[in-house]
């Protein structure tokens, strides 16, 4: 079944997850389940959140802290300069007389890659912080995620600009054998440099291959290198 097909199923996972549907309604999610191997992979990542929200403490929960803003800065820096790579190696293909000049261009990515790989990025725990540009979008749109290791799997800040305001947002992990495992859901809010979401995925990041983004109708999947 095609992933509208199975929106509406979708829909009723988390409840599902949560044991909080009747038993007609639950009968019913069973059934799909059983015939759909995108929806049960997501069921699977739900009922593993799911099973540890018992140990969760609300007492002593705090508002999640905002991401550095230079996390973001670095991300959207890495999305430009692999444009602009991009583009120049398009121009020198057209024009490979230009040897001098390709030169040079190699010296700038290489001098922004040292930038970009002096700062770490580590989490709040130690733990290093992996940045994910997304580099195939729309000129308008960035895309960027920081993945943190975690004891209960991976934490995700997403960095988001040039979407349309009010735009439904999904993020996921997916696994090597292709399922995926839901990470949360926002609706993004234009009006700022940059939006960034903090969110959590049950799949450890060693078992993640790619991680993807939903935006409205808009699909943006990047792979991720072996853990």
């Amino acid at each position: 079944m095609t992933a509208e097909g199975c929106r509406t199923w979708r829909e009723q996972l988390g409840a599902y997850a949560l044991g909080h549907l009747g038993a007609d309604e639950r009968a019913s999610v069973q059934a799909h389940l059983d015939g759909c191997a995108a929806c049960r992979a997501e069921a699977e990542g739900l009922g593993a959140v799911a099973r540890v929200l018992p140990a969760a403490a609300p007492d002593r929960m705090q508002v999640a802290p905002v991401a550095p803003d230079s996390l973001a800065r670095g991300l959207f820096a890495r999305i430009d300069a692999e444009r602009r790579t991009s583009r120049r190696g398009r121009r020198t293909r057209v024009g490979l007389a230009f040897a001098g000049a390709c030169a040079a261009v190699a010296a700038i990515a290489v001098s922004a890659a040292l930038l970009l790989g002096s700062d770490d990025g580590g989490g709040g725990d130690g733990s290093q912080t992996e940045r994910v540009a997304f580099d195939r979008l729309p000129g308008d749109v960035h895309i960027g995620a920081g993945l943190t290791p975690r004891p209960w799997g991976t934490q995700i800040d997403l960095y988001v600009k040039g979407v349309p305001s009010g735009t439904m947002c999904e993020v996921w992990l997916r696994r090597r054998n292709g399922g995926r495992v839901l990470a949360g859901s926002f609706r993004y809010v234009a009006g700022s440099d940059s939006y960034s979401v903090r969110l959590a995925s049950a799949l450890d990041r060693s078992r993640a291959a790619a991680i993807g983004v939903r935006a409205g109708r808009w699909t943006y999947v990047e792979k991720l290198p072996a853990a």
